[in-house]
């Protein structure tokens, strides 16, 4: 699977998709493998904010967040479960991995901490919830062009406002989205 794996790839849903989780979504694979896929939706922006998340987590803010620190559904799947996404950073949380391109994803509560203290990184994108596929489904969904796959980018990721990453990450592959037709024929 190695050679076909789509893991630090985004997913962009084509304009058919007809999943309500999925419909004009970014989503950054975080792992594939032979027994499926796991990744984060990147622009389903939630009501709520960062402070509420902290609130929530009983975390006294210190230093209120910025703009940059923004929250999204991450996908229909443990939805009460946060996953932050940020750049690099030479501090060493509980719980990282090192994804792609300067991108790590933490999942340990010293980072929210740190962020409420005005310590922690610059910009996260924490994420309720994720998205995740069985053994194939996946591949499948792919063989039925329900997704694009494209390259991440951090800026994508972190910085592209959220009604601009559908059209932007399809634009990255020279692809305008919107000229795509949503049904397609069969002969």
């Amino acid at each position: 699977m190695d050679n076909a794996s789509l893991k630090h790839q985004l997913l962009i849903a084509m304009p058919q998709m007809d999943d309500p989780n999925f419909e004009h979504t970014v989503t950054y694979v975080v792992e594939h493998s032979d027994e499926g896929a796991m990744g984060l939706t990147l622009n389903r922006p939630v009501s709520l904010s960062l402070n509420d998340i902290l609130a929530d987590m009983d975390i006294e803010v210190e230093v209120p967040p910025s703009e940059h620190h923004q929250v999204v559904a991450g996908g229909p799947i443990q939805q009460d479960s946060g996953f932050v996404l940020h750049r690099s950073t030479p501090r060493l949380w509980d719980s990282s991995i090192q994804l792609a391109d300067g991108l790590c994803l933490t999942t340990s509560r010293d980072i929210m901490e740190a962020i409420a203290l005005g310590e922690g990184p610059a910009a996260t994108l924490v994420c309720l919830g994720y998205a995740g596929w069985d053994r194939g489904q996946l591949e499948q969904e792919l063989a039925e062009n329900v997704w694009l796959s494209a390259a991440s980018s951090p800026e994508l990721v972190l910085d592209t406002p959220f009604n601009q990453r559908w059209q932007a990450a399809a634009a990255g592959l020279g692809v305008d989205i919107s000229l795509i037709a949503t049904q397609v024929g069969h002969g």
